[in-house]
């Protein structure tokens, strides 16, 4: 604690302090002066940051419509140049001010113009370039499998698990009846998609699935309808846009069986494609 004998002392130290240093002042204390408005360049001002707003957006948008429409339908597919395009042109941002914009506002203009110019271009190219590449106006996913592969679950089957595209079978006898299922997803129509699946065995085809095959109307299609005992219960084709798809892969032994997928579907600008491989283990239990 303080005692006031201490307080007095340090209050009368620091008035002698600030006392002296009024006096190597001169007395004059330090006046803070406001800069006046001026109206006139204020308004300049505004006028400067219209046009440079206005320029960027329009900027943004030409370049997301010329990506999309004259870009796009002439590659094969998404690619780094989508994306490293844009950016390079931000570049141009400032020249581009210099060559529309009347000089009279062009030199209003310092570094935090250009950096929210480009900030402002780069969020208008990637906003109107996502309107444009999704439905209803494109589609540029490809489509996939709802949720993985799934088994019928019938006699001998002891235990299944789905992990890391793995489907793996414990049976509890010598061999065991396959029924496979998976559901198409896709962004618009995974009807019309179609699909090529083989079923291999030691590197060697076992049998082949599908040789593009459109999916919808197809017996494989009836199939996967008809069961309603899917081991993992409701976890594949569970929307009402999900087309899903059964084999009856006959009777299996131990080993390892790999499932090879693709599916193609002609998109807008160009033809999306999906390749899957999953592994079926089947592993022997216990003997009855």
């Amino acid at each position: 604690m303080v005692d006031v004998d201490t307080a007095l002392r340090a209050s009368a130290y620091n008035d002698r302090k600030r006392k002296s240093s009024s006096d190597r002042d001169g007395g004059k204390s330090t006046s803070k002066k406001i800069e006046p408005f001026d109206p006139l360049m204020h308004s300049i001002k505004e006028v400067a940051d219209a046009y440079s707003m206005w320029l960027v957006i329009i900027y943004g948008v030409a370049v997301a419509a010329g990506i999309r429409y004259l870009l796009m339908p002439e590659i094969d597919g998404p690619g780094p140049l989508l994306y490293l395009l844009p950016l390079l042109l931000s570049a141009t941002i400032v020249p581009l001010h210099k060559i529309v914009i009347p000089t009279k506002y062009n030199e209003l203009y310092t570094n935090g113009n250009w950096f929210r110019g480009i900030f402002l271009f780069i969020f208008t190219w990637l906003a109107l370039s996502f309107i444009l590449s999704n439905p209803p106006l494109a589609d540029i996913a490809p489509p996939t499998l709802a949720g993985g592969i799934d088994i019928e679950q019938t006699e001998g089957i002891e235990d299944t698990t789905w992990k890391n595209g793995i489907y793996t079978i414990d049976m509890n006898q010598d061999t065991v009846d396959v029924v496979l299922g998976m559901a198409v997803r896709d962004n618009v129509n995974a009807e019309s998609v179609q699909i090529n699946a083989v079923i291999k065995y030691r590197g060697e085809i076992l049998r082949e699935l599908a040789n593009g095959t459109v999916i919808s109307h197809t017996e494989e299609n009836e199939m996967f309808d008809s069961v309603t005992n899917w081991t993992r219960g409701s976890k594949i084709g569970q929307h009402e846009s999900d087309v899903g798809m059964a084999w009856d892969l006959g009777t299996l032994g131990p080993g390892e069986y790999t499932l090879e997928i693709t599916m193609t579907e002609q998109g807008n600008p160009w033809v999306n494609t999906s390749e899957l491989v999953y592994t079926i283990s089947i592993a022997q239990t216990t003997v009855l």
